[in-house]
């Protein structure tokens, strides 16, 4: 397999961190050479997480060259443009979990807000396949990450990974209440 490159990102809190290491552990027990790394920044504060999984192939490196990445995975509107922009190659996917949490700047009103419109317009002018994912319903925002988890499954994004790879990952991580909840989100969402 040649190698499959994933560029997560998201703000600090939105559990880009857990995403990053099911994906990893799950490539992991699918039997793949995988190498990550993560970019943490201010995610205390609010600021960008980056999270790049390299897996398949001769992998020497978890850092994905600018416009390589196969697949980019953001938990807000303005990481997935920004995502798209610096890590998706051309024909490349993006999934996105649709919801904004507002950068300083929109606040200030010194930039716009990042709309779907905005990121369908740059992806139809790159032949990038585009999924945008929400769930009103989620009973904890924190667990937006499994929602989106779940669809890059659905869809088979990560080529190779089958159900028992996330759920071996997410018992390696999570416990409890914690455990089941998510589990009973990932097979439902």
């Amino acid at each position: 397999m040649q190698p499959f490159n994933i560029y997560l990102c998201g703000v600090g809190g939105q559990g880009i961190g857990l995403l990053s290491e099911i994906l990893l552990r799950a490539a992991d027990y699918a039997g793949y050479t995988a190498k990550a790394v993560d970019t943490h920044g201010l995610a205390q504060r609010g600021g960008t997480v980056i999270s790049q999984i390299r897996l398949g192939g001769v992998v020497c490196t978890p850092l994905i060259a600018e416009r390589t990445a196969d697949l980019v995975v953001a938990l807000e509107r303005h990481e997935a443009l920004r995502g798209m922009q610096v890590a998706l190659r051309d024909h490349g996917t993006l999934i996105y979990y649709n919801t904004s949490l507002e950068p300083l700047g929109v606040r200030l009103g010194t930039e716009s807000e990042v709309s779907t419109d905005d990121i369908d317009k740059v992806c139809g002018q790159r032949g990038i396949v585009s999924h945008s994912v929400m769930q009103p319903d989620i009973p904890d925002p924190r667990m937006q990450n499994i929602v989106v988890l779940a669809h890059i499954h659905r869809h088979g994004l990560v080529p190779g990974l089958q159900t028992e790879h996330f759920l071996q990952a997410m018992e390696d991580l999570l416990t409890g209440t914690m455990l089941s909840a998510n589990i009973e989100l990932f097979q439902a969402a």
